[in-house]
């Protein structure tokens, strides 16, 4: 099916909130999200054309319940690779895009920057490629993702009142591409 075909169908967008995870193999689905320091990994099977999204906070930390697991990026890799094999998707053609990370506070630690070392890390020692991302700087970002395509749009939140709401600031952010990524 041509991209001209897809557009022309009604899209259902679904939001992934911090600490959650969606998968999809429907092509009129995206997933969208709103990230600061924390990172979103978008993963997919290209052939079973199975895809989805996680919104961890941070990398790592003690965990009291399964509540607070949802909040750490080892715990939501682990629910969204479960869940893709679920759906039929194979580990080995797995393949993914990073965003997020930013460092959103001066004179505090960067967790951002934790955050992406940590979803770079854990896809190297996995063995699962990274066919683009977005990772670093300082300013808010907002995600679109097609699981099934595999088609990421980002947009800087520059918006005043936005990021007021959100307490930050704009600023550029660094885009490493090599698959599909468009700024918005």
């Amino acid at each position: 099916m041509t991209q001209t075909a897809l557009s022309s169908r009604p899209q259902r967008r679904l939001n992934v909130i911090q600490g959650e995870y969606l998968v999809s193999n429907d092509p009129d689905v995206f997933l969208t999200t709103v990230l600061g320091s924390c990172v979103a990994v978008c993963l997919r099977d290209p052939e079973r054309g199975v895809g989805g999204m996680n919104h961890f906070l941070l990398p790592e930390g003690q965990v009291a319940s399964s509540d607070d697991a949802r909040r750490y990026g080892v715990h939501a890799m682990e629910l969204l690779i479960n869940a893709l094999l679920h759906q039929g998707a194979q580990r080995n053609r797995l393949e993914a895009k990073l965003f997020g990370g930013a460092r959103m506070f001066n004179g505090l630690s960067d967790v951002g920057a934790a955050n992406a070392a940590f979803a770079e890390r854990f896809l190297r020692d996995e063995g699962i490629p990274i066919v683009s991302s977005s990772l670093g700087g300082v300013g808010a970002r907002r995600l679109k993702y097609w699981p099934v395509s595999g088609r990421a749009q980002q947009k800087i939140v520059e918006d005043k009142a936005e990021l007021t709401q959100l307490n930050l600031k704009a600023a550029p952010v660094p885009v490493v591409a090599e698959g599909d990524l468009e700024l918005f």
